[in-house]
């Protein structure tokens, strides 16, 4: 009983708690519970809420902090690449960087690592009450089947992103008592049916109105779209996603106290602090939470992480002088001057491609899109910035609270970190307790009805009715203020297109391609953009063996699509510390080697292309119960 103690004591320690929704500070404090035995912590609902509560957590980590692991997930991906330029290490030639054996779970290098060890962790705290529910103490049959269902979701929500990141993956349903060295892969296939029938269950027990930050219905329903989809069962989809979008409407007019403000417009509305607490919100399906000044709290660094680095001293003005910085001229009264708080201390962690920065917004398509590149209040580019250098204006520098202007003679590690375009609305989140504005505690969206309309739309498109797709798609085009598009523009460019400009820096960007990938190799259906190239299952990792770095069109979707669109790839940049490279086999991760080895007693499947594949066996099926 002593590492049952164990475990469910760090459980309680370190992220139990229960909360209870309002506006006011109170519904962060941790109530942590008296005891720790889990015989008796979760012997009822209570008890098992505050288990949940430790998934739901753990959630938050994936967006928040200094190099949050959701860079990993989107760097995998077109719409950005690694940004960090002064040092080797960063995620930038995959080759070298993606290796069993390296460090893969680091602030400095990738976090792709953080994902598997992370993942299954959730899997632990969900299988400690799917385990125990049955001897639990319940009002009645509707509570016990609520909290499964969510706990069926926590586990879910995780196997959807490991089978999708690392392919065959162990599948542990049960809760562990005892050390366990005999883990073996299981075929994703049969994983993704489990998680269809589990969820399932959550969607028809889990309640549609939580408190903020919780497992709702709507939830369960969009990740059960999502499983669906991968499993090729597309009116399934459809049918949820209506259902979804029926009681929860996209917001489409200003609501929070922004909207009196300056500047701003109905996306600033929808992605600020004000908004994601706001009860009105009918969009928002699922939370992560943080609230400032609260104990447990963290900060989510959106600016850090994806802000240009403006203040390395690396931007001169052109007479050469140091031209930005942090601190304003002690008597400087114009507070467009500072840059910390107008647009966040960025390091450029997160460098956005040509395709994001640019090629997704059309003239004539996207002109009034209130999320573009054309609409000054939600986009920044660096010509925005003014020179605010304090030495600038003692010294009376003609440049001093001029706009910046990019230098002839840029480095290429400078014009990578220090000069690029982001969206603004989306990454700036207020940061008033500290000096330096990095990005301050406010919940993040997990889901909103918006994707479930984008998901509705490529479930029609991969049935072929493209009227269909096009109507699910405008409702957002309409409602960011694009024009609409027609049936014969619907293809797979246009509705990830869709994506990247609804869902930055909340979806998991490299897991919907991947998801994609292996729905066209699963269907085989001719891809358009493309040529019609047909895809296949069979080696959609690449042939492995000695000569696994291979990079040619044609075999996987993801790979194809990362060296059509991002101009780091198909251009071959580089700098003094790296050069940006990617190969077929990188659609899926690489397993730890540490997880592979300490596995004296099983074997855990590598992934193809990487050294240790040879080893493979034939991943177990998942047993229907």
């Amino acid at each position: 009983m002593k590492l049952k103690k164990n475990i469910i004591f760090s459980l309680c320690i370190g992220s139990m708690a229960v909360f209870t929704f309002s506006c006011s500070k109170d519904w962060l404090k941790p109530k942590p519970l008296s005891f720790y035995e889990p015989d008796v912590a979760l012997a009822d609902a209570q008890g098992m809420y505050s288990a949940l509560t430790a998934c739901e957590r753990n959630m938050r980590h994936e967006f928040f902090g200094d190099a949050a692991p959701i860079l990993t997930e989107i760097i995998q991906s077109e719409v950005a690449v690694e940004g960090t330029t002064d040092k080797a290490g960063p995620q930038m030639d995959m080759d070298i960087a993606l290796l069993p054996d390296a460090n893969l779970n680091n602030n400095d290098r990738t976090k792709v690592g953080w994902y598997w060890y992370e993942g299954f962790k959730g899997i632990k705290y969900a299988n400690l009450i799917i385990s125990r529910i049955d001897a639990g103490t319940f009002k009645d049959e509707n509570e016990k089947n609520a909290i499964l269902g969510a706990a069926y979701f926590q586990r879910a929500y995780r196997y959807f992103k490991l089978v999708h990141q690392f392919g065959d993956v162990p599948f542990i349903d049960k809760e562990i008592n005892e050390p366990k060295y005999d883990f073996y892969s299981y075929d994703r296939w049969s994983i993704l049916e489990k998680l269809r029938k589990d969820l399932e269950f959550a969607y028809q027990w889990v309640p549609e109105k939580v408190d903020r930050g919780r497992t709702s219905k709507s939830a369960c329903g969009i990740l059960l779209m999502k499983v669906c989809m991968a499993l090729a069962d597309f009116d399934r989809a459809i049918a949820i996603g209506k259902e979804i979008v029926a009681i929860h409407p996209l917001m489409k007019s200003r609501f929070t106290v922004n909207k009196s403000k300056p500047n701003t417009n109905l996306m600033f509305d929808l992605h600020s602090v004000e908004a994601k607490l706001d009860g009105a919100n009918t969009e928002g399906l699922m939370y992560v939470v943080s609230y400032p000044g609260v104990d447990g709290s963290d900060r989510i660094r959106t600016m850090r992480n994806g802000v240009p680095f403006w203040n390395n001293g690396g931007i001169k003005t052109p007479d050469g002088k140091t031209g930005t910085g942090l601190s304003l001229a002690a008597d400087e009264t114009d507070l467009s001057l500072d840059l910390n708080k107008n647009y966040g201390r960025g390091i450029g962690r997160l460098r956005p491609t040509w395709y994001f920065t640019n090629q997704i917004w059309r003239s004539g398509k996207e002109d009034n899109d209130l999320r573009g590149i054309f609409n000054r209040d939600s986009w920044r580019k660096m010509e925005d910035l003014k020179y605010n250098e304090p030495n600038l204006k003692k010294t009376g520098n003609p440049w001093y609270g001029k706009n910046l202007v990019k230098p002839a003679g840029m480095s290429v590690e400078d014009s990578i970190r220090l000069w690029f375009s982001w969206p603004h609305y989306k990454l700036f989140v207020p940061d008033p307790l500290q000096t330096q504005w990095e990005g301050g505690e406010t919940p993040w969206y997990i889901y909103r009805s918006a994707e479930v309309y984008l998901l509705l739309a490529e479930s029609y498109y991969w049935k072929n009715d493209l009227g269909q797709a096009a109507i699910a798609i405008n409702e957002v085009r309409q409602r960011a203020g694009a024009s609409q598009l027609t049936a014969d523009e619907i293809n797979i460019g246009e509705l990830l297109d869709e994506r990247a400009r609804e869902l930055y820096y909340e979806e998991n960007r490299h897991i919907e391609l991947v998801r994609i990938a292996y729905i066209y190799a699963k269907t085989r259906k001719p891809c358009e953009i493309f040529g019609g190239r047909v895809y296949d299952l069979k080696q959609i990792s690449g042939p492995g063996g000695t000569n696994a770095n291979i990079k040619q069109a044609g075999v996987n979707f993801w790979y194809d699509r990362v060296v059509a669109k991002s101009n780091f790839y198909n251009k071959g940049v580089k700098h003094k510390w790296a050069e940006y490279k990617i190969s077929v086999h990188h659609i899926l991760w690489p397993v730890p080697a540490n997880a592979i080895n300490t596995n004296i007693k099983g074997v855990i499947n590598q992934n193809i292309g990487y050294p240790g594949a040879e080893k493979n066996k034939t991943p177990l099926v998942v047993e229907d119960k």
